[in-house]
């Protein structure tokens, strides 16, 4: 969505997707209030492109290498001063669109947290850790996302304080267990690539204990048996990754 007539808006909406036709549609239209909006497409064998151009977004499909750069791509394209960065399964509330306009016009911060509401299968998790997902998706047009495979992140400059919006982006992760499992490969996998670059290792006893560890962690401490059947299957779930994880870690390191 080039500039629109009238469009006061100091933001561009800057939204990373891979296949994501069934979700782009609802997240270009939850943002229509941004100057612009630039979806950086990455390799869709679906119809994400021609569903972005219909709802009035700009596409652009550079050669995709991480998540964090493909967001840089968008951000260098942008022509506004801030830049807020979706994935396509979440949705800006207007209450957030709302606070966004009205603190980007009279902040000196460089930064700001949004809390994310979490759905899983259909249903809000509000446990398990997930009630505390707060990253940086709302900054200057300066800062960029760091080099990382996974858990990326802006690079705010050192000392700088970031702020935190009071509304929330809705975050529907996954609709499925297949979607689930389809991202568990690829995660594990560039999780393992990346940590064995930084001269991790691993061996059988990560392997036998960080598992139960993290499953005790997130059903028990973090209140995860508070979320009834999806809170348990999803503390099953983080405990399965982490295992996956740190086992293709200790395949890397005996491959030495």
């Amino acid at each position: 969505m080039s500039s629109s007539g009238g469009n006061s808006s100091v933001v561009t909406a800057v939204i990373a997707a891979h296949d994501e036709s069934a979700n782009i549609h609802e997240c270009i239209v939850s943002v229509r209030w941004a100057r612009e909006v630039i979806v950086v497409e990455n390799d869709s064998a679906d119809d994400t492109i021609a569903v972005a151009r219909t709802a009035g977004a700009t596409v652009i499909s550079p050669h995709f290498t991480t998540i964090g750069a493909a967001r840089n791509q968008g951000i260098e394209r942008a022509e506004t001063e801030w830049i807020l960065v979706l994935d396509a399964d979440e949705r800006c509330t207007p209450e957030l669109a709302q606070e966004i306009e009205q603190t980007v016009h009279r902040t000196e911060l460089v930064a700001f947290r949004i809390p994310r509401r979490n759905f899983f299968l259909g249903k809000e998790i509000r446990h398990g850790g997930w009630e505390s997902d707060k990253p940086v998706r709302l900054f200057r047009r300066e800062l960029r996302y760091n080099a990382n495979m996974v858990h990326e992140h802006v690079d705010v400059p050192r000392g700088a304080t970031i702020g935190e919006m009071k509304g929330s982006l809705l975050h529907y992760t996954y609709n499925s267990l297949d979607q689930y499992f389809e991202k568990f490969g690829r995660y594990s996998r560039w999780w393992a690539q990346q940590n064995y670059a930084k001269g991790r290792r691993a061996g059988p006893a990560m392997i036998f204990f960080r598992p139960p560890l993290r499953f005790i962690k997130m059903y028990l401490f973090r209140g995860g048996f508070l979320d009834g059947a999806h809170g348990l299957l999803l503390s099953c779930l983080a405990a399965a990754s982490v295992m996956a994880k740190y086992a293709r870690l200790w395949e890397r390191s005996i491959r030495e």
